[in-house]
């Protein structure tokens, strides 16, 4: 009848090692078999252009995001009567209209 063995720290840390050698080799396997090729756009300040009204579009997002929480919490502070949260909610409300509107207010004052 056979023994079951209890492997050693050392084997532990072998067979660790060894798993952790193959998941590297896989992943640059991989890395190098689905490698495309990128083709560039005519004007590189076009891109930039873009990238910046993604940036910004994400940023309005947020700002959006964070203006309906405030409008929440403004709500749930008048129901409640608690004068902190109808604080934060105001500042809440008021960070997320500056969030939304980052890009105009800088466009405004010359910045962007």
């Amino acid at each position: 009848m056979k023994k079951n063995r209890i492997p050693s720290e050392a084997d532990r840390r072998t067979i660790r090692a060894g798993r952790c050698y193959g998941a590297l080799v896989l992943t640059v396997l991989a890395c190098a078999a689905l490698t495309c090729p990128a083709l560039a756009a005519d004007d590189p300040l076009t891109i930039v252009g873009n990238l910046s009204d993604f940036v910004f579009s994400i940023i309005k997002a947020l700002g959006v995001i964070i203006l309906g929480w405030g409008i929440v919490q403004v709500g749930m502070s008048i129901q409640s009567h608690d004068a902190s949260q109808r604080t934060q909610g105001f500042l809440c409300l008021f960070g997320g209209l500056m969030i939304a509107f980052a890009k105009e207010i800088l466009s405004a004052i010359g910045a962007v």
